[in-house]
């Protein structure tokens, strides 16, 4: 029987709760350091995360909800600059603690490091936005905890496309079978189920609501001894947190399945 030897995470939505309060809020004040008179609601954003990528976030609002502007002749240099600023106000944001860590995902962390099972992250967010959102809401130390980092665009398609889960899987140099991810979001299940990966979702006021077919277990938080996970699918096997002997549980039975 495959041995559980790695957690693989995405990032926001599912480390943290960066997209209403953190990502949104930092585009809109790029925004307007770009004298656009764009603003996205908590609600157009909600429709905006269907799109993976910020780049990407920002042509498809132009396309779809922006059809009159008139864009530079360099529209896709425009964008990355664009971005740019976006994630300087992004990490401004997290340096001054406002965005923390979600239940639990700190407790996971530390146990795992503490009995030897690897971590990664496969995210679409950008690496400084990774490092400043480790460094400021987990610990300074925190991203040499993980193995692997692969973020942004190291990759060339994004979730829903598995390749972000395909290169950690290589760099891990791990089959699948022997490691467990982490998403919140339906595209994120999509990536993560591609790379034949079993998947954990814990949910978020954005995504609450999406299918999550293909998932092992979705529940609404990691929760802790003293603060309990909601379990909205799957068996949780009787716990009432998610910690390592959970995981382990449920790649047993996901492995014995196969």
């Amino acid at each position: 029987m495959t041995q559980l030897q790695a957690l693989i995470f995405d990032v926001d939505g599912t480390l943290a709760d960066t997209e209403r309060d953190g990502h949104r809020i930092a585009f809109n004040r790029a925004f307007a350091d770009a004298g656009l008179a764009w603003e996205w609601s908590v609600e157009l954003y909600g429709e905006l995360l269907e799109v993976t990528g910020g780049k990407e976030r920002i042509k498809f609002y132009i396309d779809r909800y922006n059809p009159e502007f008139e864009p530079p002749a360099n529209l896709k240099e425009w964008i990355a600059g664009l971005h740019a600023a976006k994630t300087k106000h992004y990490t401004q944001l997290l340096s001054e603690g406002t965005i923390p860590m979600r239940p639990g995902v700190k407790r996971l962390l530390l146990e795992a490091r503490q009995q030897g099972v690897r971590l990664a992250i496969a995210t679409t967010t950008t690496p400084a936005n990774v490092t400043a959102l480790l460094e400021n809401a987990l610990a300074p130390d925190s991203v040499g905890w993980f193995d692997i980092i692969g973020a942004g665009d190291i990759v060339p398609a994004k979730k829903p496309a598995p390749d972000i889960y395909d290169y950690v899987l290589k760099e891990l140099n791990l089959d699948p079978k022997a490691c467990l991810a982490f998403e919140d979001s339906q595209q994120g299940v999509k990536s993560s189920r591609a790379a034949n990966l079993a998947t954990i979702v814990t949910v978020n006021g954005y995504t609450q609501d999406h299918d999550f077919t293909g998932a092992e277990l979705v529940i609404d938080q990691f929760g802790e001894p003293d603060q309990s996970f909601q379990v909205i699918s799957g068996n949780a096997y009787s716990a009432s947190y998610f910690d390592l002997e959970l995981a382990e549980q449920v790649l047993k039975e996901v492995n014995a399945s196969l």
